[in-house]
């Protein structure tokens, strides 16, 4: 959430003198988006952040796409992948366009680098575990349930503290912003929001590091993995201010819109990202028309498509969803609850399903790492069940 925030030790003014203890010059980095126009930071280093030791180039980030086939509905048991590797190696692909790729991660193995993706703003959601995301601007502590927004070009390192930790992962080619009609002129989030400033966690602790050795960065730039070696700790940041900087936001602290009559996905919009919106559907009263149908319509998305991540709770108006499921309904046929779910729906005054959606206005390609984990009869689970004549 862009406000002004500040931490550690700065010089009254921008771009002035800012001597060390020993009298040679702090090195100002001015970190900004949309050259020098967008949002931006400064940072002060003990050390000049261009002093590479080594640089090479790691891999491709691209992942193999499945041969496209029959425009269908898809059904993926995240939970079936294996586990292992740390959080950056150990993600496994699902869906991606030329916006936006969504992946899951459960980590086995701590960081023994640091990474930073320098191609667009990441979004951890914390299925489960706790720990801190380390940063250059400080920490940050995670809990199951935060959505932690790391901004384009943060270097970062996740240190869990929990035996078992469960990703969604969010990696975008642009900017991760909250939704333009909940502000007003000058960013603020208005009454009508589901959520304000307050419900923000933003780094609190500054850790700056002195620390000489060989420190590694990787950097995923241009859709490529690449290596730095630095001879000290990346983190040797004494101060910094801005409104570029990593920032958590809790699912349970969104404030849920409802209605009399059954509200539109918008309602639950949490996040905006380049052609892509990410929702929060949570804990909720229904709807209370005397008259009213709980469950969603059918829906036509004919300009986008729908994924849902399911993260616990009665998912009401599905069959056969599991925690930690995704599905995908893409733009092109209609979609809506399975058979039976919208009778069932009737006279129920509250859901308890906590789910976070990504609808994506370019289509979604499937990837091959995730026919492996398909529930293959998804598509037909909306054809009457057969009675025993």
């Amino acid at each position: 959430m862009p406000f002004y925030h500040r931490l550690g030790n700065l010089p009254a003014k921008r771009h002035v003198q800012f001597r060390q203890p020993d009298g040679s010059l702090y090195r100002e980095q001015v970190m900004g988006t949309k050259g020098f126009s967008g949002i931006q930071s400064i940072l002060y280093h003990i050390h000049p952040p261009t002093q590479v030791r080594e640089a090479r180039f790691l891999r491709d980030w691209t992942v193999p796409l499945e041969e496209e086939g029959a425009n269908r509905h898809r059904h993926f048991l995240t939970f079936e992948a294996p586990k292992g590797k740390d959080p950056i190696e150990g993600r496994v692909h699902w869906l991606v366009n030329e916006d936006v790729a969504i992946a899951t991660a459960n980590p086995t193995e701590t960081m023994p680098y640091f990474f930073r993706n320098s191609d667009g703003d990441e979004i951890l959601f914390v299925h489960e575990g706790e720990g801190v995301l380390e940063t250059i601007f400080g920490d940050l502590p995670y809990r199951p349930g935060d959505y932690l927004v790391i901004p384009v070009g943060t270097t970062y390192r996740l240190n869990m503290k929990s035996e078992q930790t469960r990703l969604l992962v969010i990696e975008t080619t642009g900017e991760i912003t909250p939704p333009r009609r909940y502000q007003n002129e000058v960013g603020q989030l208005m009454e009508h929001s589901p959520y304000c400033e307050r419900d923000i966690r933003v780094p609190k602790k500054l850790q700056t590091h002195e620390e000489k050795g060989t420190f590694e960065i990787r950097v995923k730039a241009r859709n490529r993995l690449h290596s730095y070696l630095y001879d000290f700790h990346p983190f040797d940041v004494v101060g910094w201010d801005g409104y570029l900087y990593p920032w958590a936001f809790n699912i349970e602290d969104f404030e849920p819109i409802t209605g009399s009559i059954h509200q539109p996905p918008p309602v639950h919009q949490t996040f905006a990202g380049p052609n892509f919106v990410v929702c929060s559907f949570v804990p909720r009263m229904y709807d209370y028309h005397p008259l009213a149908i709980p469950a969603p319509y059918y829906h036509s998305n004919v300009n986008s498509d729908e994924v849902l991540y399911y993260v616990k709770g009665n998912f009401m108006s599905r069959k056969g969803i599991n925690e930690g499921s995704i599905t995908l309904h893409p733009s092109g046929i209609p979609h809506g609850p399975h058979p039976g779910k919208m009778e069932a729906s009737i006279g129920k005054t509250r859901t308890e399903e906590l789910a976070v959606m990504v609808d994506t206005f370019r289509p979604l390609r499937v990837t091959k790492a995730a026919l492996s984990y398909e529930v293959a009869e998804y598509m037909a689970s909306w054809l009457p069940e057969e009675t025993e004549g």
